[in-house]
């Protein structure tokens, strides 16, 4: 397992002030010696809650009380934009996030998001688990972020409307669609012709419902387990973007861990993730007709045609230049060249 070193680790964070304390505990008695705050904005039924739930106890069990991980789902410390802040500052000691959020802080972090980029989940996993990968989380290392090494797979992504579906990149004129916070969500978008509102996930139902944007998109399991169906109509399989989940730590919280420990919570939540990976993929079979059940309208889209419209506005143009030469190289190794 590749993992940075505490030295490293107290060596590249210490240079910060304004640290926060961690919740690390003086072992009393039962008390355990670590305790430790686990945050996600996800529901509390998701798998990736699920798991976690199991992943913890096993840590508590196989360390015999010495760390204890409590976890907090569905953005009950904080939207997504609070909770990182909290990550950074050691309010919070580990936290799920996806990559194309974290790219506020660490801007290579959204490259798996590339719009159109990854054809199918081979790809998606040979590269995150893979060169790609490996790329990133030297990134997040720089910013004084530890990423264990497997994500978690929140699926690829789609777009609902309550307005009409969308079947080909025209189809975006006029269409307000709330996007994450995150440059390239909205870079995409607009380059489609969308008007992109930026809109933390806590707070998207309420913006479906009050007709304040016309559509969203996220991957199925989540336009399922946060109830989208009762205020969007149609579900436009467009497979815009894949998006996964990293668990961060805190990177002086991970340093205070004695080695046994580290390997310890890293390898249950990398299992874990392996785990909710194969309970996405099953989901995934039953959702389309779950989601029709429940009245919603399918359509397929042509990801060539979305990908020549993306060319030609130049969207991939201006992110190879974003992300830099090294990193378009990593990634494109991974999906073929883009433009």
């Amino acid at each position: 397992m590749t993992r940075m070193t505490r030295r490293v680790f107290l060596r590249t964070t210490t240079a910060g002030t304004g640290v926060a304390a961690f919740g690390i505990l003086t072992r009393r008695g039962d008390a355990a010696e670590f305790t430790w705050r686990y945050a996600n904005n996800l529901v509390p039924a998701h798998s990736v809650n699920v798991r976690l739930q199991q992943a913890m106890e096993r840590i508590r069990q196989d360390s015999s009380g010495r760390i204890e991980i409590q976890v907090f789902p569905n953005n009950q410390l904080g939207g997504d934009t609070d909770m990182l802040s909290q990550l950074r500052t050691g309010v919070i000691q580990l936290f799920n996030l996806s990559g194309l959020i974290l790219a506020t802080v660490v801007p290579v972090a959204s490259i798996n998001g590339i719009g159109f980029g990854f054809k199918d989940y081979d790809q998606v996993w040979a590269a995150m688990d893979g060169a790609l990968g490996d790329y990133v989380r030297s990134a997040i290392e720089k910013s004084g972020l530890f990423a264990l090494e497997k994500m978690w797979d929140n699926g690829y992504r789609q777009v609902t409307s309550s307005t009409h579906p969308i079947n080909t990149p025209e189809d975006f004129k006029d269409f307000k669609i709330r996007v994450p916070v995150s440059p390239l969500w909205t870079s995409m978008f607009r380059r489609l012709g969308a008007t992109a509102m930026t809109i933390n996930f806590s707070e998207v139902y309420n913006a479906l419902k009050t007709k304040f944007v016309d559509g969203q998109e996220n991957p199925l399991s989540l336009i399922e387990a946060n109830k989208f169906y009762e205020v969007q109509k149609y579900v436009s399989l467009s497979n815009h973007m894949w998006d996964g989940f990293w668990t961060l730590a805190n990177g002086r919280a991970w340093a205070t861990l004695p080695g046994v420990l580290q390997d310890m919570v890293a390898g249950n939540i990398n299992e874990a993730a392996l785990e909710e990976r194969r309970d996405i993929r099953k989901l995934n079979e039953t959702l389309r007709d779950n989601l029709v059940q429940k009245g919603m309208v399918f359509n397929t889209t042509d990801p060539e045609k979305f990908r020549g419209a993306l060319r030609a506005a130049g969207f991939y143009a201006e992110w190879k230049e974003k992300y830099g030469p090294d990193a378009w190289a990593v990634f494109e190794r991974q999906v073929g060249v883009l433009g």
